[in-house]
């Protein structure tokens, strides 16, 4: 069984961004998803976890946020 390699702080990670402007911690190892790209990193994952910590606020997709009325 392989190790999971978000078990390990020190993996070094990218972070991506779809077209949604949702955010995903991505092993830099693998090969991005379709529709992703990268948006930080590589860098170890505890720098990838505070760049998303620091730079995206709102965990809804785009289309989630853009019909959002005020009084939400």
């Amino acid at each position: 069984m392989q190790p999971n390699p978000f078990d390990d702080p020190q993996q070094v990670c990218l972070v991506l961004k779809n077209a949604q402007q949702q955010y995903s911690l991505w092993p830099a190892f693998r090969a991005l998803p379709a529709g992703w790209r990268s948006v930080f990193g590589p860098q170890p994952q505890t720098d990838c976890l505070n760049w998303l910590n620091a730079n995206w606020h709102d965990i809804r997709p785009a289309h989630a946020t853009a019909n959002r009325s005020d009084h939400d």
